[in-house]
């Protein structure tokens, strides 16, 4: 008989812990994923960027965080800002920062320095700083620590050996406290830092950046480096609102969703029978084409109507009309959606696809869907968004909403303007992602003997069994009618 090793499994889990670093999450949306779980715990992250790129924001969420979700008392030391200021500043994101302060679990410290007042003997030091920095900590048993920023504190020195001697020792003197600090700094020419030392005696290193791309704004997050640990090496795209930072990863979120059996109505009876009689699929994806005028927005409006008749609620992304106008639309076909608004089952978030970046966009979504928490969403039309990116951008944008809908089991529906003309253009797409959706339904504009009519089909149907017929398509007063099917039809030529 076999005598049992005694070495432990590499695959057991104690095993793996004990080799995890350990690590403090943030708190923000979409960094801690990015990280793998927050910053390295007890030591010191460098948080570098342009003026105005979020870093200050980015490291008084650490805090608060840190505060509101796990329980951890932090120091906020401003070099360039007052107290009051930074108060101010923060409190349009909801950060009541005289709370915790008044609870003994913030404390907010400035610390001015003239540059003319800096003399180069070669005996500067910060010791100073060690003691009023060590007092803050111990008198609120900090965990956490923020330093903003840290150049101010060497501005007056020419002295590159003393900067670099002290940037050490501050970076030391933070690790054997054992607090989880930020430190921030401004970015230099050809460097991640002014100085380009702070990069390498930090163990993790965060870039922020924003860009102004053909007049779009988009702000950006890179780890640089992150020590002893696995880490995302994209650019991901981050926005500023009133709820704080919110990073977005650029990557798909990838096919380990759950596929599910339930089915849900479209709103339209006759079409729900077209769709094997029950209707779509709970979580699907599904592509709304046609031309200009033939109803897609008409369905999409009863796609929704029906969600929140059954208690759902739906977030409508309008990228053409305002909300207004979408709702007195709606009501010349009979649907009635402003009873819905005024419940809170349905939002509708009508923006300019021009009005910011592609990833500025997805950001967005992200947002407005965690905050509603909906079952359905419509994004009406992805057409319009050809004016903010490139094809590539535009499909790769669309892989990860579509991706990130599927996981929260979301059924979607997205419009599309095809052009007019032969089938084979109205059987496209420019975007490229109709092989991305579960269900394709087109919407044909068709001239027969002199008139003008509509037809609809479905495309595919992905799992289930769907009609294979046009049939004709009208709105009414009364709302969408689908009726019989339409013999030799063709499209408008």
């Amino acid at each position: 008989m076999r005598a049992k090793s005694s070495r432990k499994s590499t695959t057991d889990p104690a095993t793996r812990e004990s080799k995890t670093l350990p690590k403090t999450p943030t708190g923000i949306s979409g960094l801690d994923e990015i990280t793998f779980g927050g910053l390295p715990t007890g030591r010191s992250a460098l948080v570098c960027g342009g003026a105005g790129s979020g870093k200050t924001v980015l490291a008084m969420e650490f805090l608060v965080h840190g505060i509101v979700d796990y329980g951890e008392p932090g120091v906020f030391m401003a070099f360039e800002e007052t107290g009051p200021d930074l108060r101010q500043n923060v409190i349009s994101m909801g950060f009541d920062l005289r709370r915790f302060e008044r609870a003994h679990k913030l404390i907010i410290d400035s610390v001015y320095i003239e540059r003319s007042e800096i003399e180069e003997t070669g005996e500067y030091n910060l010791d100073g700083l060690f003691i009023r920095l060590g007092h803050a900590i111990d008198s609120i048993n900090a965990k956490r620590v923020v330093l903003d920023t840290i150049e101010v504190l060497f501005a007056g020195l020419r002295n590159e050996s003393i900067v670099r001697a002290e940037l050490r020792r501050l970076f030391r003197w933070l690790k054997e406290k054992g607090v989880t600090s930020i430190v921030t700094g401004e970015r230099g020419g050809g460097t991640l830092t002014r100085y380009g030392l702070e990069e390498y005696v930090a163990d993790c290193v965060i870039l922020l950046d924003h860009r102004v791309t053909e007049q779009i704004s988009t702000r950006r997050l890179r780890v640089v480096k992150y020590r002893g640990t696995l880490h995302g090496a994209d650019e991901y795209p981050f926005l500023m609102g009133e709820q704080g930072i919110t990073v977005l990863p650029i990557t798909s979120l990838g096919l380990s969703h759950t596929a599910l059996a339930e089915r849900v109505s479209t709103g339209v009876p006759d079409l729900d029978v077209m769709l094997g009689n029950k209707g779509l699929y709970r979580g699907a994806s599904v592509l709304l084409s046609g031309t200009a005028g033939t109803g897609k927005s008409s369905l999409s409006a009863h796609f929704v109507r029906a969600a929140c008749e059954r208690g759902e609620r739906c977030v409508y992304f309008a990228f053409e009309e305002s909300t207004d106008q979408i709702i007195r639309n709606m009501e010349s076909i009979g649907v009635s959606l402003r009873p819905w608004v005024k419940k809170g089952l349905l939002k509708v978030v009508a923006v300019r696809p021009t009005s910011q970046g592609l990833e500025s966009h997805l950001a967005a979504i992200h947002e407005a869907i965690k905050e509603s928490a909906p079952r359905v969403v419509v994004v009406d039309p992805i057409t319009n968004l050809i004016g903010v990116s490139n094809i590539a951008g535009i499909k790769s944008m669309l892989t990860r909403l579509i991706d990130f809908l599927k996981v929260q089991q979301i059924t979607a529906m997205f419009t599309h303007l095809s052009s007019a003309g032969s089938v084979r253009s109205a059987e496209s797409t420019d975007e490229g992602v109709s092989s991305l959706m579960d269900t394709w339904i087109l919407l044909r504009d068709m001239e027969r003997n002199g008139r003008r009519s509509y037809g609809i089909f479905v495309l595919k149907a992905r799992g289930m069994e769907h009609s294979h017929e046009i049939r004709q398509f009208r709105l009414t007063s009364n709302g969408i009618r689908i009726g019989d099917v339409i013999a030799e039809a063709g499209v408008k030529p």
